[in-house]
């Protein structure tokens, strides 16, 4: 059986926890810009029971556009990361797209991502087992909640058995996503902490032609109800300038605005408690 609570660095993401936030940019751009993100987030949760895991990307591979920006790479990426780990004392989380990404990352990270879109290749989930780390998986866009069973079940046989199973939104139709809200349960009957992605749930794929659109203003209300069901933890990317962001601007919370985003959902999880 998966463990839960999960452990993930300092900080326990599960039943009897508090909230954990997963969040940071999108993708990484430069050391200042990612250490200024990263001290606004601690300056957000600040006083509130929140843990914290920076998270951000050191390569966008699945980008719509060839020349869209993808992101430092895996060397300069990471170096960024652990430097942010550095002086901030935060876990820091990435995006693995290759098995032979796995080792490198983990030594950086606290916790292994595995994106939507790879969530069932079998020899990416067998070498984040293998490092050791937690790993949070994003439930495919095109897989029910139950899929995720065989997740859970590849990172087992591979003697992880520290597992966050993300929801961000299922294909309706083409250039639109809908967040079925009974996955949440349903993956966490799986024995799981269970996160919600409330930024990628309200992408328009494909939106702007050459990229991905979004709708940030959707945001706050899907995180309100994914709060009210039930979650362990919250995936948000967020940006000083998200219009400015090279990657999912659209969908991005500004900066600024996560301290009373977190408010309000805090307080809709008090009221169920």
């Amino acid at each position: 059986m998966p463990n839960n609570p999960v452990t993930i660095g300092p900080l326990r993401c599960g039943d009897g926890e508090p909230l954990l936030l997963i969040a940071g940019p999108c993708v990484l751009e430069n050391r200042p810009l990612a250490q200024r993100i990263s001290e606004g987030l601690l300056a957000a949760c600040d006083g509130l029971p929140v843990g914290l895991v920076f998270k951000a990307s050191f390569d966008k591979a699945n980008r719509t556009s060839v020349g869209s920006y993808r992101g430092p790479g895996l060397g300069e990426g990471l170096a960024i990361l652990d430097a942010v780990a550095r002086a901030t004392g935060l876990p820091v989380t990435t995006d693995i797209h290759q098995p032979d990404q796995a080792a490198p990352a983990a030594e950086v990270c606290s916790l292994l991502q595995v994106p939507a879109f790879l969530a069932r290749q079998t020899d990416l989930l067998l070498a984040a087992a293998a490092t050791g780390r937690p790993v949070h998986v994003k439930k495919g866009q095109f897989m029910s909640p139950g899929d995720m069973q065989h997740v859970v079940g590849k990172l087992a046989s591979g003697g992880c058995h520290d597992v966050l199973l993300c929801e961000r939104g299922t294909f309706f139709g083409y250039g639109r996503l809908v967040s079925d809200f009974r996955s949440l349960p349903e993956m966490r009957a799986l024995g799981t902490p269970v996160v919600f992605d409330a930024t990628h749930s309200v992408q328009e794929p494909g939106g702007l032609g050459n990229a991905t659109g979004g709708n940030r203003a959707m945001v706050e209300p899907l995180a309100r109800a994914a709060v009210a069901v039930g979650v362990d933890a919250l995936f948000l990317e967020t940006h000083p300038e998200p219009d400015q962001s090279p990657s999912d601007g659209p969908n991005m919370v500004p900066l600024g605005e996560v301290r009373p985003l977190l408010e309000r959902l805090l307080a809709i999880r008090a009221a169920i408690a």
